[in-house]
């Protein structure tokens, strides 16, 4: 998933409630369910972060050479700027774009 093309606001939004509770029935379920999602693109930001921030580790781990790398400091920014993972997760449940299932409810429909 492309996080950098996200509409998701970038700072807190008051919600309708009757959004949330559309999907599932119940406001908790879908909270928990947000909450995963948010849970995994958090993950997933962070090891994309990590693995373009690699890139400018030194081998060596002398404090006294440490210098600034402004191409670091450009990706660093960026990355903050970005949604919160929660308000992205938010705004893909209320997209329809979360697959979630319950396998409890699934279990009693087959029964």
């Amino acid at each position: 998933m492309d996080y950098k093309k996200s509409n998701a606001p970038t700072n807190t939004v008051t919600r309708n409630m009757a959004d949330f509770v559309s999907e599932t029935g119940n406001v908790y379920e879908s909270v928990a369910i947000i909450g995963k999602r948010a849970n995994q693109i958090s993950a997933e930001i962070k090891d994309e972060l990590l693995k373009k921030l690699n890139e400018f580790s030194s081998t060596t781990d002398n404090l006294e050479e440490q210098s600034e790398n402004h191409e670091q400091i450009e990706i660093s920014r960026f990355y903050e700027r970005l949604p919160k993972p929660t308000l992205i997760a938010a705004q893909e449940f209320i997209d329809g774009k979360v697959y979630f299932r319950d396998p409890s409810k699934e279990a009693a429909e087959e029964a």
